[in-house]
């Protein structure tokens, strides 16, 4: 190999001067430095062509800049871990960008079992009822006021209690006069067909069908005997202990609407002021 007399970049000579060989060409320092050195993720500097240059994806740094960003121990022969361009040592890694636990709040280990619920992570040995202090692992959890407890604690001290069968509500629940049922136990105190989704009345506190209500408490229309209840047409007429349902309230001679008009009686007969004042004729 003969020896090189100019860079092959800048065409100047390198006679007598310090100069670095690629490809079997000749470059001079400054131009070998600008085509092929890398430049320092940490310092920005240029890692020349006789200085140690320490890769990893892409990126690049001297060997004394080869440092945790964090600790700024040397991270020469020692496992690392880069963050956003940024270099850390494995204890400061895990410290600043691992999970920490919800319950102890110290991290979890990467490769250490954890339990995630509701966007936050547990240790597996922290993830445990409050009440009773088992763990839960994979088993049904109940929470309230952010605290969290396995099933039967959480029934045994807030579960409510159907009012008919005395067993925890928990699913598939309802409401009635403050006091809570399960759906399939609450039923018509007489005849014990179910209420849930059905028009019902109530009486003492004890729920009614439509039809039981009507045939133990309900007024029963003097015209038609049918019980007078709240629903389908509510409007009814008394008159000297006597009801009516407005539709049924009319002469009983000539079936005119009496509502809301003058009456006469004859007997047990109510009729129109027209026909009452001829009431000895045919009714």
């Amino acid at each position: 190999m003969t020896t090189p007399t100019e860079c092959l970049h800048c065409m100047k000579s390198v006679y007598g001067k310090e100069y670095t060989v690629k490809n079997d060409e000749a470059y001079c320092i400054p131009c070998y430095n600008l085509l092929f050195s890398s430049i320092c993720e940490k310092c920005k500097g240029t890692i020349g062509y006789n200085s140690r240059d320490f890769s990893y994806k892409d990126l690049h740094w001297h060997d004394d800049c080869f440092k945790c960003a964090k600790c700024n121990r040397s991270l020469m022969e020692k496992p690392f871990a880069v963050k956003d361009k940024v270099l850390l040592c494995t204890a400061c890694y895990t410290n600043e960008h691992s999970s920490k636990c919800f319950q102890c709040k110290k991290i979890i280990m990467p490769g250490s079992r954890r339990i995630e619920f509701r966007g936050n992570e547990w240790h597996a040995s922290c993830f445990i009822c409050q009440s009773c202090g088992q763990p839960m692992g994979k088993n049904p959890v109940m929470t309230k006021d952010s605290k969290n407890y396995c099933v039967p604690c959480f029934e045994k001290h807030f579960a409510p209690f159907c009012k008919s069968c005395e067993k925890v509500v928990s699913v598939g629940g309802m409401t009635f006069h403050n006091k809570p049922w399960h759906k399939d136990c609450f039923l018509c105190s007489r005849c014990k067909k179910k209420l849930y989704g059905e028009n019902f009345f109530s009486r003492d506190d004890d729920p009614f069908c439509q039809d039981c209500y009507a045939d133990l408490y309900a007024l029963k229309c003097d015209a038609c005997d049918k019980p007078i209840t709240a629903l389908g047409n509510p409007q009814y007429v008394t008159f000297q202990e006597r009801q009516w349902h407005s539709d049924c309230f009319r002469c009983g001679k000539c079936n005119a609407s009496l509502v809301g008009q003058g009456f006469l009686t004859h007997q047990d007969t109510i009729l129109c002021q027209e026909c009452g004042s001829n009431p000895e004729s045919e009714i």
